[in-house]
């Protein structure tokens, strides 16, 4: 029988980390223009849970929404002083203190309020943080799982053209796939009990060994950029398994 990449062991330290992560219960704190973070808590809250969005202080959340008054600094400063990720909403070009550019959402003349660019915005900002997040705001939950399987097919790209011995990328490959499985699972808000994921974790690592199989195949035709062979088939693998588990997610939900 062959050996899995993935250990026992290394599976039940990931799903007690990422249970440990789902308790986590920070709501996202809204703040700024009164009457527009209002709507925006309506917005964000549609479908889900009502206490995963407050109007108020940065303090004590997972992410901090500002909307941007023009008097703006002592807000966003007490988030900075909080360590609190901030996303900005703003209505002009102009910049806002302790917020970095690419954290801004710019809402042109009329635009209507971007929900869905400031969904994507936060799942930037909170990277596999947004995971639990999404489990309890329907709302993110396409904008987090995008982010998420982005972020993976890129490590495991990286992966695969950096790792040159033989077999020595097939644990590091495999573990983010199913880490990236189990993040997914837990943006759907469901349970990462050891006993309902192992079918599921079992049939990524299969997948996952037989994209690895696919990539030796090919390594024989194109021998010379090998690399970029290795880093392409565990990007498009890495992609296509996360898409595939996303497309299951949305048919029982």
């Amino acid at each position: 029988m062959m050996k899995t990449p993935v250990s026992v062991g290394a599976l039940r330290k990931l799903m007690k980390e990422l249970r440990a992560a789902g308790k986590d219960r920070k709501p996202v704190a809204l703040g700024g223009a009164g009457e527009i973070a209002r709507t925006l808590e309506r917005e964000l809250t549609r479908g889900g849970d009502p206490s995963a969005v407050r109007v108020g202080a940065p303090q004590g959340a997972v992410v901090y929404v500002h909307i941007a008054t023009g008097d703006d600094e002592a807000a966003l400063r007490a988030a900075r002083r909080a360590r609190v990720p901030i996303v900005a909403v703003a209505f002009d070009d102009e910049p806002l203190p302790y917020v970095l550019a690419t954290d801004i959402v710019r809402v042109g003349p009329g635009e209507r309020l971007p929900v869905d660019r400031i969904a994507a915005a936060v799942a930037v900002r909170l990277g596999e943080a947004g995971a639990p997040l999404a489990g309890r705001l329907p709302m993110l939950r396409g904008a987090v799982c995008d982010r998420i399987v982005a972020s993976f097919a890129r490590k495991n790209g990286i992966v695969g053209v950096a790792v040159f011995i033989p077999g020595a990328d097939l644990p590091v490959l495999a573990l983010n796939e199913v880490r990236m499985l189990l993040l997914l699972d837990q943006a759907y808000g469901l349970d990462l009990d050891p006993r309902q994921r192992l079918p599921e974790v079992l049939a990524v690592v299969g997948a996952g060994l037989g994209l690895r199989a696919v990539a030796r195949e090919l390594l024989d035709f194109i021998p010379v950029a090998g690399w970029a062979v290795k880093g392409g088939v565990a990007y498009a693998g890495t992609r296509a398994l996360g898409e595939a588990a996303i497309r299951r997610l949305q048919l029982v939900h």
